[in-house]
């Protein structure tokens, strides 16, 4: 079992306090996180710069039974899919917009030894997702527009996760941004 599925939380690392982030992450299992979420941004893909395999790295040594899953927002996913199973993640999870090639990105992350996700940005349709759904752990909506935390729940992006809930009864359908005490109802 990857340690997801649709009643489970996996907080984001995004506004932890990185001098202290194994003791953040902690706070978070504390408090009942069920796997944690890394973001990885490229300044490419995403106009923001967070961090790469060695940070995931520091973080399997010191959680070596947590689920490590790494939200890839980055513009080549094909690239740091070895860096990563090297790492230690256990599900890394690309975007649909940044692979030329979904289908071999996912059986790269496979044949890596690592789960496959995939995510979508607000504009691009659920359809193409909800095509890759059957071969995924992780099909992610995003609901906010990706690359800063901080920013408010568009809660028109739920229609989509409704679409793969439908499509895939028994899929992970993982939403991602603005989630608080007062939008999780909706999620």
């Amino acid at each position: 079992s990857s340690g997801i599925n649709a009643e489970y939380g996996g907080p984001s690392i995004l506004n932890s306090d990185l001098s202290r982030l194994a003791e953040e992450c902690q706070r978070l299992l504390d408090a009942g996180a069920d796997y944690l979420h890394l973001d990885v941004m490229d300044g490419h893909f995403v106009p923001n710069l967070t961090f790469g395999a060695p940070v995931v790295a520091c973080l399997r040594s010191k959680f070596p039974g947590v689920t490590l899953e790494v939200h890839m927002m980055v513009s080549d996913p094909d690239q740091w899919i070895p860096d990563m199973a090297s790492a230690g993640a256990d599900i890394y999870t690309f975007h649909l917009e940044a692979s030329s090639d979904p289908p071999a990105t996912i059986q790269r992350i496979k044949d890596a030894g690592m789960k496959a996700g995939c995510g979508i940005k607000p504009n691009t349709p659920v359809e193409p997702l909800s095509d890759l759904a059957g071969s995924l752990e992780v099909s992610l909506v995003m609901t906010v527009e990706p690359g800063f935390g901080g920013q408010k729940f568009m809660v028109d992006m739920m229609p989509k996760v409704e679409y793969l809930r439908k499509e895939h009864p028994d899929s992970n359908i993982e939403v991602d941004g603005g989630l608080s005490p007062a939008t999780i109802e909706h999620a």
